[in-house]
């Protein structure tokens, strides 16, 4: 897949540069400019994304960060199968439990739930950094609501991480995931509640809690596109109609000087009438004049 020019692969974490260090250089700079595409891709189109993984993946299938890049391409395809063997790989390459989380949600896509309230209970759980720990519990909560169990999602979202008034790189996430919750339990007020802190602490937009909020209270958003074209399409027919208004006054110009002109002819043809009358009066006159005077 073509790689743009601005694209170097010095762009690539050093840590991942230093995996790289293991193959030729040649290669090492290829499949860091592969990564740096997937990276660059993989929220705006990870169709795209998803490619330049497999490129990177059959360049060097034996460096950890290429089995981890694809494995997050495959997850934002939804190809969980394909994602869960690649975290795999990867987590057997490093021994680390990072990618513990998003196993356990590649078993909830994968239509395994069960399973990944196992792994949130697994001993891996405690060893994964507070931010690890918070996503296992987003995963497990929606696991217990695949199941149908509300009640208990949102009893697996209360936390001290959700109490806190400090504002993390997860709150947002936490909060639109209780606030969720709640509205799916039917306590549509304690949602809204729970929807605004979401937009509080939601900087850079990573959720639509803000959308949530705006319809709980009953707020319609009008598209301004949409109401170009409905613009555009009420110009049109008011073009239409001038244009067919403009058609019909012509007809009727038409018709009026059609009509005028056989009001001249008629008049022309009483006048041509007239005259011929007068004519053969005349004519009439004078030949009695003659048998008069003949008869004198």
């Amino acid at each position: 897949m073509p790689i743009p020019e601005d694209v170097t692969g010095d762009e690539i974490d050093s840590d991942v540069r230093q995996e790289l260090q293991s193959l030729p250089r040649t290669l090492a700079e290829d499949v860091a400019k592969n990564l740096v595409m997937v990276a660059r891709l993989i929220d705006e189109d990870p169709e795209g994304a998803y490619g330049y993984s497999k490129v990177a993946l059959r360049l060097a299938s034996r460096v950890a960060a290429v089995r981890e890049a694809a494995g997050f391409a495959a997850y934002a395809n939804q190809k969980y199968a394909e994602a869960l063997a690649e975290f795999r790989a990867a987590r057997r390459m490093t021994g680390t439990v990072d990618l513990w989380p998003l196993m356990a949600d590649c078993e909830r896509g994968l239509g395994r739930p069960e399973k990944a309230l196992d792994m949130a209970g697994a001993p891996e759980v405690h060893k994964l950094d507070k931010a690890g720990q918070v996503e296992m519990r987003l995963v497990a909560a929606g696991a217990r609501r695949d199941m149908g169990q509300l009640d208990a999602a949102i009893v697996t979202l209360q936390s001290p991480e959700l109490a806190s008034h400090s504002v993390q790189p997860w709150t947002a996430r936490l909060r639109y995931a209780y606030a969720d919750a709640l509205l799916a339990a039917g306590r549509n007020g304690e949602a809204r509640e729970w929807f605004a802190k979401a937009v509080e602490a939601d900087r850079d937009g990573s959720t639509d809690a803000s959308d949530r909020l705006a319809e709980l209270d009953g707020v319609e958003f009008v598209d301004a596109l949409d109401e170009t074209a409905d613009g555009a399409d009420a110009d049109a027919a008011v073009g239409t109609a001038v244009a067919q208004d403009d058609d019909a006054a012509d007809q009727d110009d038409d018709q009026a000087d059609d009509e005028h002109d056989a009001d001249d002819q008629d008049a022309d043809d009483a006048e041509g009438d007239a005259d011929v009358k007068d004519v053969d009066g005349a004519e009439g006159a004078d030949g009695e004049d003659d048998e008069e005077r003949r008869e004198r």
